[in-house]
Formats: structure tokens, sequence, C-alpha cells
């Protein structure tokens, strides 16, 4: 199948959570670029050695598993604001921060913020902010599903008591209760769309349609729960079909999480330009996508992202 159409970006999906046959229905639908953010697996983790191997996972071997699929894979590292609770576990995480900030395709310190908007958890998520400001990194920000408007102030005033300049924070998993304080105070506003909970790609439309595409991202979250990892296209086609422009829709699929990871000198565009073709007898650590060399068949194969992609 041919893809020529629009391109898009997903700069806040946890691909450590999909299948290979996410990676090739993505692919298929325009997805050249991802970023999946360091959060928590579902349940708590009960050492700091589980943050260490899931770091290197982000790092390392997912970051070749998109590969093999076409697809550029970037990161952010950070504790999650879930598991900040748990100070012993969050001070030996914290120790592990600086080291994996520092990898190649490591974009943001993220996605932090609050949850419970704990003492604790505000302790965390200052000092990883304090850490960002000091090694000049972007930071995401996971707003809370519980008081979110007064979480997502919070957090911007706590980003802006640190010295963050906004145009450097993401605020992620915005609503249309808190777009407008976030849009307005100048930071980029994220949009997490679910099928459905949380936000729909419906609702979605509507906020484009009142707030225009300047600083405005959408992306799929896309993890373990009740999700779906081509959330972007088809939000950008039901955006389409809704009479929202080609430019705005490009802008708040791509051209603005481009603009936006950009600042961190790790995200660029010429890195998923023109890529040369797949080398399936490359391996990581020994270990091959391919098992046997060939390209993975799967059922229904030529319909896989067939009726998403935008000429």
């Amino acid at each position: 199948m041919s893809n020529q159409g629009m391109k898009f970006i997903d700069p806040h999906i946890h691909m450590i959570s999909r299948t290979t046959y996410d990676y090739i229905a993505m692919k298929r639908a325009g997805i050249v670029a991802v970023i999946e953010p360091a959060f928590w697996l579902g349940q708590p983790r009960t050492n700091a050695g589980s943050m260490l191997d899931y770091f290197s996972t982000l790092v390392g071997w997912e970051r070749f598993r998109a590969s093999q699929f076409g697809i550029k894979h970037y990161c952010t590292i950070g504790l999650n604001s879930k598991e900040a609770n748990n100070v012993k576990l969050a001070d030996e995480v914290m120790e592990l921060i600086p080291r994996y900030a520092a990898k190649e395709g490591v974009v943001a310190i993220g996605e932090i913020g609050y949850d419970d908007m704990t003492k604790t958890e505000e302790k965390y998520f200052s000092k990883q902010v304090e850490f960002a400001k000091e090694n000049d990194m972007l930071v995401m920000v996971h707003t809370p599903h519980r008081n979110k408007k007064e979480g997502a102030i919070r957090s911007m005033d706590l980003c802006e008591d640190h010295g963050m300049d906004p145009s450097k924070v993401i605020i992620d998993h915005n609503n249309e209760e808190t777009v407008k304080v976030v849009h307005k105070r100048g930071f980029w506003t994220a949009f997490t769309i679910y099928p459905e909970t949380k936000l729909g790609n419906k609702r979605m439309v509507e906020i484009v349609k009142e707030y225009g595409s300047e600083r405005i991202i959408i992306d799929s979250s896309a993890d373990w729960g009740h999700s779906d990892p081509l959330s972007v296209p088809k939000t950008a086609k039901l955006m389409l079909d809704r009479g929202i422009s080609r430019e705005d829709v490009h802008k708040v699929s791509y051209q603005n999480a481009l603009a936006c990871y950009g600042q961190s000198g790790e995200f660029n565009e010429k890195d998923w330009q023109d890529l040369p073709p797949v080398d399936f007898s490359e391996t990581f650590s020994g270990n091959s996508i391919r098992r046997d060399g060939n390209i993975p068949v799967v059922e229904g194969d030529d319909a896989i992202g067939e009726d998403i992609v935008i000429e």
C-alpha cells in the first residue's frame, strides 16, 4: 500500500504497551515519529531497579523496535506523580534521572506533575522541574485526573516559580475545563484523545474550532488501558471532515509537536525524512524483531490503516 498522504507525529504514546500490529497500522496511517513519556506500569513498582530497566527499555529496545517499522522513537525521562508518593523509591529514581536524561533521543523531563496533589508529589515535581531548568530541558506535565483545573494551574505556577519559560513546558491531558487558562498563559496545550473516556476526537474538533491551532497539540497516550494508537490520524481526518483547514490540522497533528520538541535539539525532522530501507537483519542485544529476518505477515494486512490515510 502506498503511504504518500499526510504525515503525523504522536508526541505522547506508551509504545511499551503496544504490539507490532500497532506499529504496522501506525506507519501505514502516516505516523512518522513518536514520543514515549516515562510513566507507571499499571501497578506500583516495588524497587528502583524496575525503573532502571524501564528507562533502559525506553532509550534502547523500544527505540530499536520502532525503527524496524520505519518510525522514529523518542522519549521523556522522569519520575511519575503516582509513584512519587513512595519516598524511598522516589529518592532512588531521582538518582537515575541525570544518567538517562542525557541519553540520545530523550526530548524532555516527564511526564511529571500531580496525581492526588500531595506535598510529596509536589516535592519531587519541583525537584525535576529544577533539574530541567538547570539543564535547559523541556518539561512534560501530567495534569491530574481529579481536580484537573486546580492541578493545571498549580503545575503552571510551579514551573514559573522555577523560572521555566512557558514555551518550554507542555501541559498535557487538557480538556474543555483547562484549555483556556493553559493556552492563555502561553504554555503548549496538549490533548490526549481516547476512544471513549476522557477527551474524544469529536470534542477535540470543537476545541480547535474555538481556540485555533496555535500551541495546541494532539496525542493518543495509547497506554495499557482502553486506548487507540491511531487517535492522532483519526482525529485529523475528523477535523478535515468537519471543515477545519488542512493547515490547522497539520499544525495540531505534526508541526506544533515538531516546533515544541525540536527545542530539545534531539527531535529533528531530518531524522525521519528519506529514511533508507529497514535492515531486517539488525539486532538489539542479539535479538531481532523479525525472528527469521522476514517481514511479518498479519491477517488482513492490506487493510491496516487503509481507511485513515489522508491524501
